[in-house]
C-alpha cells in the first residue's frame, strides 16, 4: 500500500477555529439531545462521595476563577478524577502523555492534558479526554485542542464517535465528535456546567462515571 503523503504537520496548541476546519473538514452541529443518554446516566452517588464533593467545594468555590492552571488542576480537578477513580484492569486515567497520529493526511501530535486509555506503562487505545485546566481562553481554543486530540484517538482506535471535555475555569462543557461514512467529522457541544455550583458538580461527576461504566471499551 503507498504511504500517503503528510501535508503538514500541527502541534494541538496550534489548533484554532480556522486550523482545526482546514484540517478536519469538521462542522457543529446545534443538537444537544445526542447528550441525552449520557447524561442520564443512572449512577447513585454514595453518602462518601457526595460529603467528598460537598467538602471540595466548600474549600473551593469562591477561588476556582481565579486559580492559575497548577492551581486548578491539583487543588480541585485532579481529586474530582481520583474520585471518579478511571483505573480498571483495562484502562486508566494519563496526565501529561504524547499523543500522535494522521487525521486527513496531517500529522497532530501534542502532550494531552488527561485522557483515559487501555495500557498498564503507557497508553495505547484513548477513549477519552479532559482538556486544558486554563482559567481563561488563550491564544488557542481547549475547544479545538480537544478536537484534535479526539480526532487522533479515533484514527488509533478505530471508532466513530469520542467523547470529551474541557473547561475554562469553573466552567465545563461536555463534547461529542463524530466521524460519518465519508470521513466528514462532526461535533456537538453541550450546555455548561458551573463547576461552583454542587447540583451541577455532581452532574459533571455523574457524567464521568457514564464515560467510565459505559464509554471506555
Amino acid at each position: 500500500m503507498q504511504k500517503k503523503e503528510i501535508i503538514a504537520s500541527y502541534n494541538f496548541s496550534d489548533m484554532d477555529r480556522n486550523l482545526i476546519r482546514k484540517v478536519l473538514d469538521i462542522d457543529v452541529i446545534f443538537n444537544r439531545e445526542i447528550f441525552d443518554k449520557w447524561f442520564n446516566y443512572k449512577y447513585e452517588i454514595s453518602d462518601y462521595e457526595l460529603k467528598f464533593l460537598t467538602i471540595l467545594l466548600e474549600s473551593h468555590k469562591y477561588h476556582l476563577q481565579y486559580y492559575n492552571e497548577v492551581q486548578l488542576k491539583s487543588q480541585f480537578i485532579i481529586p474530582v478524577l481520583s474520585l471518579v477513580n478511571f483505573a480498571t484492569n483495562k484502562f486508566r486515567g494519563w496526565y501529561e502523555k504524547n499523543l500522535s497520529g494522521i487525521v486527513n493526511n496531517y500529522e497532530l501530535k501534542g502532550n494531552t492534558d488527561f485522557m483515559v486509555a487501555t495500557g498498564k506503562l503507557e497508553p495505547e487505545k484513548p477513549f477519552f479526554f479532559i482538556q486544558e485546566f486554563k482559567k481563561n481562553l488563550t491564544k488557542s481554543n481547549p475547544l479545538e485542542q480537544l478536537l484534535a486530540e479526539m480526532a487522533v484517538a479515533m484514527e488509533i482506535n478505530g471508532k466513530n464517535i469520542l467523547r470529551g471535555t474541557y473547561n475554562i475555569g469553573k466552567i465545563w462543557f461536555f463534547v461529542i465528535l463524530k466521524k460519518d461514512e465519508q470521513n466528514k467529522f462532526q461535533y456537538y457541544e453541550s450546555d455548561i456546567f458551573d463547576s461552583s455550583n454542587i447540583e451541577n458538580l455532581k452532574q459533571i461527576f455523574i457524567n464521568l462515571k457514564a464515560v467510565k461504566h459505559k464509554y471506555c471499551e
